[in-house]
């Protein structure tokens, strides 16, 4: 289990790289300007030789430089220790998220309810309707999050759904990396939910990435986004394991 859940660990940090780095005895700080917790936090990836208190202390002191929450992302891949101590220093539980992984051999394919629109790249348009989507107007989140998608490294699956104007009111990406393809940013427009546009999105991004060579699939969602979690039971996606952070200060 640890080694697979591993596995979808390294490949979600592959997928959403953040606007700066800094490794740290094992450790990666990621920073950017607070847009996401995922890019914006600290995770365990390789042994400490440091003492854990003094790193939380410097990671503290780095987070207080970059003007941004200090933040920890705790998996089962963590010393349930180490969170009980963050938890004694005041950190609180947020963004709970759970992990779901799907064999695509499984994977019933059937055309999508309404056109999906797909390229290889991911153009200005679907940032800029992406933004528009989740109704992002921090200024310093729109001129770093474009950088963020173009450095994803591996094949990426961008997919969207027009109205008749052209307006896009549907997005999904999804991300090859060895045999799993990753599905993220299932976004749909309240006017347009009911409709089948997140099924169509999804199945369009499972379908091309059986067509590049994935055999596996994996997602992430919030815990509580009870119609997104039906949603990829439906297609055959099962609960893998969980995620949280833990962060004090939180502006």
């Amino acid at each position: 289990m640890n080694t697979l859940i591993k596995t979808i660990e390294d490949l979600s940090l592959n997928a959403w790289p953040s606007h700066q780095i800094e490794l740290y005895d094992g450790w990666i700080l990621r920073f950017s300007y607070f847009y996401t917790h995922r890019t914006n936090s600290v995770e365990q990836i390789g042994p400490s030789t440091i003492p854990v208190e003094e790193k939380v202390q410097y990671c503290e002191e780095i987070y207080r430089r970059w003007g941004t929450p200090a933040i920890f992302k705790i998996s089962p891949l963590v010393n349930p220790g180490f969170d009980a101590m963050l938890a004694d220093r005041g950190y609180v539980v947020q963004h709970t998220t759970h992990v779901m992984t799907m064999d695509l051999a499984n994977f019933v394919k059937k055309d999508p309810a309404v056109a999906v629109t797909v390229s290889s790249f991911i153009p200005p348009k679907w940032i800029d309707s992406l933004f528009a989507l989740k109704s992002t107007t921090n200024v310093m989140h729109r001129m770093v999050v474009p950088s963020m998608y173009r450095a994803i490294p591996k094949e990426t699956i961008c997919t969207s759904i027009q109205d008749e104007t052209g307006t896009i009111v549907a997005t999904g990406l999804g991300i090859r990396d060895r045999d799993y393809v990753g599905v993220y940013a299932i976004h749909v427009h309240p006017a347009y939910r009911h409709r089948h546009y997140a099924s169509s999105i999804c199945r369009t991004i499972l379908s091309e990435g059986i067509r590049l060579g994935a055999t596996k699939a994996y997602l992430q969602v919030v815990e509580g986004n009870t119609p997104a979690i039906t949603l990829y039971e439906s297609l055959g996606f099962s609960y893998l394991y969980t995620y949280w952070f833990r962060a004090k200060n939180v502006v």
